[in-house]
Order: C-alpha cells, then structure tokens, then sequence
C-alpha cells in the first residue's frame, strides 16, 4: 500500500517544494514598469461624454463655435493628441484661466506659462514668432490680464488654419458625425459598454 508522502525522504520533499516555487515564480506574469503602465493609460480612450449631433453640427461653422463649447474643446484635444500638438490648446486654455486668475497670483503664474509653453526648449513649446515671444517677455514686466493677449492669439489662428482643417476630415469628427443605430455600439465604445442612443454621440478622450 502507498504510503504517502509522509515516507518520502525530507531531502526529496524539500526538492519537490523548490520546484514548485520555481515553476510558479515562473509563471506569474511580471508587472509592466511604472513608466510603461502610465504610457499605456495616456492611450487609453474612454468615453466621456455624449454630445448631441446639433451642437457637433455647429463645431462645422466656425472654430470658434468649436474651441467654446465644452465637448468640442475636448474631442479636439483628442485629435490634437493624436498628432502629439496638443500643447498649443493647453497653452490657450492656459491663457484663457489667467484671465481670471486673482491680482496676488498673476506674476507667479504667468512665469510658469511663460516657462512652459512661450519661452524657447520649453517643456511644452508652441509656434511663436519670435517679435511675439520677446514681446510676451516684456509684458510680463508690467503683468496684467493681457500678457499673453497676443501670443493666445497667434495660437488660435494657427489651430483655426491648420489643426481645425485636419480635424473636420478626420476619422474621429467624421464618426461624430454620423448617427448611431438603436441598439448598434458606438465604435469608439469598449466591448461590453452599453448601447449608446440614437440622440447623442460618443465623445473620446485620452486620459
């Protein structure tokens, strides 16, 4: 009659217990480095709203129309990420929340937009001439809700003339645009999300 294990010698259990950890160390699938999980995350698209086709109808006429309205802004920042130029809107929404920053603070955070984004290598550079970056740094001598007045500018109308185009053709405006069947899955949604309805859009954003 077998015995079991108990008459196995210790040496042979002890032998069989490390070839067990091995073969399981082994198999555990190693987590991604920190860096490659966060890369993973900004590609992520998630759905984030639902945009009735009327108001995507509007973002047609005018970049304007477009850049103001809340979903608009964000399914362009979607596009301008895909072509890795989404800081000339981060800029002008940076610009556009400086406006309205308190008298105590303005300085200090018009050096941080000027570092970041105006001041030439910066971390997140945008296309300014150079008469309009040197003027931007002199106006932050006598700081006021202006400063940056002519640089937002210069950004807008190089995003209406160029990246605005180039998004009213491309595949994510174009599947905006089109409306969704009863009971069909927006193509931009995960597998196993809910039907989207007839009345609204889904709108992508990467994280």
């Amino acid at each position: 009659m077998c015995k079991g294990l108990a008459a196995l010698p210790a040496t042979c259990l002890k032998s069989a217990k490390d070839i067990k950890h091995k073969i399981g160390f082994l198999l555990q699938k190693p987590d991604p480095p920190q860096e490659q999980k966060s890369l993973k995350e900004k590609a992520k698209v998630t759905v984030v709203n639902r945009v009735p086709p009327a108001e995507i109808e509007k973002w047609k006429t005018s970049f304007n129309n477009l850049i103001k309205n809340e979903g608009g802004r964000k399914a362009f920042t979607s596009f301008l990420q895909s072509e890795y130029s989404q800081e000339n809107i981060e800029f002008w929404e940076a610009c556009a929340d400086f406006k309205q920053t308190s008298v105590d603070k303005m300085n200090v955070n018009a050096k941080k937009i000027f570092e970041r984004y105006v001041e030439a290598n910066s971390p997140s550079e945008v296309n300014l001439d150079s008469a309009t970056r040197e003027l931007t740094r002199k106006n932050l001598e006598r700081c006021d809700a202006s400063c940056f007045e002519e640089a937002q500018s210069k950004i807008f109308t190089l995003m209406e003339k160029d990246s605005y185009r180039r998004f009213l053709k491309s595949k994510l405006f174009l599947e905006l645009s089109q409306p969704l069947l009863d009971n069909k899955p927006c193509s931009l949604e995960k597998k196993g999300k809910r039907h989207v309805s007839v009345h609204n859009q889904c709108l992508p954003s990467y994280a």
